[in-house]
Formats: structure tokens, C-alpha cells, sequence
């Protein structure tokens, strides 16, 4: 029989709960009471260690970063208690993985897990180069940041976008959330990730935390998109439309519903909101104003290019039904140039011709990824 790892998620200060037992989920439970289900099961160890003590080695880890190797001497032989930190792209620990059983047992090998930040204020999430040991990344080009539309477009099996995007623009409401997804990468290969999330306000920023397990199976059978949503992406595509979940009040693309409009960069930007021009950010969170009395608001707006300049982009919104409030609204984008028969470009460069223009993304890794798709 394999005894499995405990992970113990430590993504809020002065919080530990359990996050999974092995492969299976364990939605935040008690870790008290885990552990002490963990002891009953090794009568052995009650002489000499205690649910106190593993507490114990668990902080320790949490503080120092370090693992803990510990034999335990019982009546019926030898035991080992094992933690291992996991840790975030700052350094911190989001969670300390514990394992426990004879010392004559082969201790599994954990899957890869890393921990994330979201950072409400850039609408990024930060992440620590380990990420590429999680299926379904290794393949691409590691960038330190990534939008939550770049997160959502990698997930084929997902439905919990509300949710999450709820939770993630009010991190004072203290939320949690737990949920598996089927990740794929560029090269079609299909990962399970278990994600774990508490939302976060204090000295560290403003936020959530979070934890990614790999807990990818041999057996795994790539999943297929619903026939229904197939059927909208070839729709729209031949529209010439694209659909995409907009967050009006902090003005970025959070999801796109279909391909995304390949007019528009949206994609490895330091900053999600540069895909609207700066000049029209306001009068987009004014249109979700109108969404409160209306069906429907649109307008004309820039949007980022690949050739680093803004291009004219016809936006028509409609009100979401999964997000009462209208912080965010359903977005139709069309080429402009397709009614004016003409091309608009509009050069992002500053007043002085002679100041160097500042990259607004990843462009060296976007290039590789570009070659990389063409070349495959």
C-alpha cells in the first residue's frame, strides 16, 4: 500500500488547511482532524509524537523554507515524519507537503506543485520559474507574469469562470476557492491541475494567493470542447466576430469565448489594460455605467496591434448574466477597417520622435513562441 503525501496549504498568514491527500481533493478541511486520522492509523507513533509536534514541524517549514527529516523510534521499529515546502514566486511558502509511515516504506514521489500570487493592481499573476515543471507548460516560453485571460485560454475544461473572477476582484471578501482544470499547451498535450486559492490583503500587496498541484494521471484522456461551443467559435469565425468577458472597471480582456480576435495583442503584455488605448480606458468604464439602463453600449475603441501600434476595433457590449453587478460584460470586437474599408493605426509613440519606445510585453518570448507555432 502507498501512503500518499498531506499538502497543507499556507496561503493566508496564521491559516492551514488541507488541500489534498494524495490525488484527491480535500477542499480546505480541517488539518487537525486529518492528522489525527493519519495517527490512528499508526498506533505505533502515539508514544512519541503527537499531533502538536507535526504542528510543530509544519511551521517550522512554513518559516524557514526547509524540509524536516525526522526517525521516530517506536516499540514496533523505526518511522519517518517528512515535510517539504512549496514554494511561491517571492520566495514565501504556499504550502508544506507531509508525509508519514515506516522507515522501511519507499516514500512516492510527490507531483510538481508551485505557488502563485495574483496581483489585483497590475492584473497579473506571478510566477516562479518551477512553473514549467507543471504538464502542460514545459513546453513554452516561461515569462514572470501572466493575465488571467492568458490562464483561462490555456484551460479546456474549465466552468468557474465567474467565480474566480469574483473572487479575484474582491480580495477583501475573504474568499477561497478550489477546483481541478484540464490545462493544455501549445502542442496539444493535456495536464490536470488541481488550484487552490485564498484571497489576500496585507503587507504582501493585494490579491490571493495560490497553490497549483500537478496532479496529471497516466490514464488522463484528452477532453474534447463541447459540440455546442465548437459550433460559436466556427460561427463567429465566420463572422468575422469575436466574444470575449471584459472587466469594464478595470478595462482588460479576462476571457475570450471564442478564437481571440487575431487583430488584438492581448497576450504576453505586462500589463493586461495596455490592450486598450490609455485615451479610451475611460470611456469604457462608462460604458459599463450605460449597461445599468441598457441592453447594450458600444463604441469605437484602439486596441493593441503585433506590430506594437493601436488599431481601430468596433466594441459592442451586453450585459453578463453570471455577473449581476456589471463589473464585467460580454464583449463582441470587430475590425473597424472591416466598415471603413480602411486600415486605422495609431502610433503609440510619445510626443518626442526621438525618445526610445518602451516594450509593452514579453516580445522576445511572444517572437519565439510565433516562430515556434509556424515552424510546428
Amino acid at each position: 500500500m502507498v501512503i500518499p503525501w498531506l499538502t497543507l496549504e499556507t496561503l493566508a498568514a496564521d491559516i492551514v488547511s488541507v488541500a489534498s491527500l494524495g490525488d484527491a481533493p480535500r477542499n480546505f478541511a480541517s488539518w487537525y482532524r486529518v492528522v489525527q486520522r493519519l495517527l490512528s492509523k499508526i498506533p505505533a507513533c502515539y508514544d512519541t509524537l503527537t499531533t502538536r509536534d507535526i504542528a510543530d514541524k509544519v511551521r517550522a517549514t512554513r518559516q524557514r523554507g526547509e524540509g524536516v527529516d525526522l526517525t521516530i523510534p517506536t516499540n514496533s521499529g523505526r518511522y519517518r515524519l517528512l515535510t517539504r515546502p512549496i514554494f511561491g514566486p517571492t520566495g514565501e511558502v504556499h504550502a508544506v507537503r507531509v508525509w508519514l509511515g515506516p522507515a522501511n516504506v519507499t516514500v512516492p514521489t510527490p507531483q510538481p506543485a508551485v505557488g502563485v500570487i495574483w496581483d489585483l493592481d497590475t492584473q497579473t499573476i506571478l510566477q516562479p520559474d518551477t512553473v514549467t515543471q507543471l504538464t502542460g507548460v514545459g513546453g513554452e516560453a516561461y515569462v514572470p507574469t501572466l493575465s488571467i485571460a492568458e490562464l483561462f485560454h490555456r484551460a479546456t475544461v474549465f466552468d468557474q469562470h465567474a467565480e474566480l473572477l469574483e473572487l479575484l476582484y474582491d480580495p477583501d471578501s475573504g474568499g477561497r476557492l478550489q477546483f481541478d482544470a484540464t490545462i493544455r499547451d501549445r502542442r496539444g498535450r493535456n495536464g490536470v491541475w488541481r488550484i487552490t486559492i485564498r484571497t489576500r490583503v496585507d503587507h504582501r500587496g493585494r490579491g490571493a494567493w495560490w497553490l497549483i498541484e500537478d496532479v496529471t494521471s497516466t490514464a488522463s484522456a484528452p477532453e474534447r470542447a463541447p459540440l455546442e461551443s465548437v459550433g460559436l467559435r466556427e460561427a463567429h469565425r465566420r463572422a468575422g466576430t469575436h466574444l470575449a468577458l471584459v472587466q469594464v472597471e478595470w478595462t482588460s480582456i479576462a476571457h475570450w469565448l471564442t478564437d481571440p480576435a487575431p487583430w488584438v495583442r492581448w497576450d504576453y503584455l505586462y500589463r493586461p489594460v495596455d490592450v486598450f488605448h490609455p485615451d479610451d480606458r475611460a470611456q469604457l468604464m462608462e460604458l459599463g455605467d450605460q449597461l445599468r439602463s441598457n441592453d447594450t453600449a458600444g463604441m469605437t475603441i484602439r486596441t493593441l496591434n503585433y506590430f506594437g501600434e493601436y488599431t481601430a476595433t468596433r466594441l459592442l457590449l451586453y450585459p453578463h448574466p453570471g455577473f449581476p453587478q456589471r463589473k464585467s460584460a460580454l464583449a463582441q470586437l470587430t475590425w473597424a477597417a472591416c466598415d471603413s474599408g480602411a486600415t486605422t493605426r495609431i502610433s503609440r509613440r510619445n510626443n518626442n520622435p526621438f525618445a526610445p519606445e518602451q516594450p509593452l510585453g514579453y516580445d522576445a518570448e511572444l517572437r519565439e513562441i510565433t516562430t515556434r507555432d509556424h515552424a510546428s
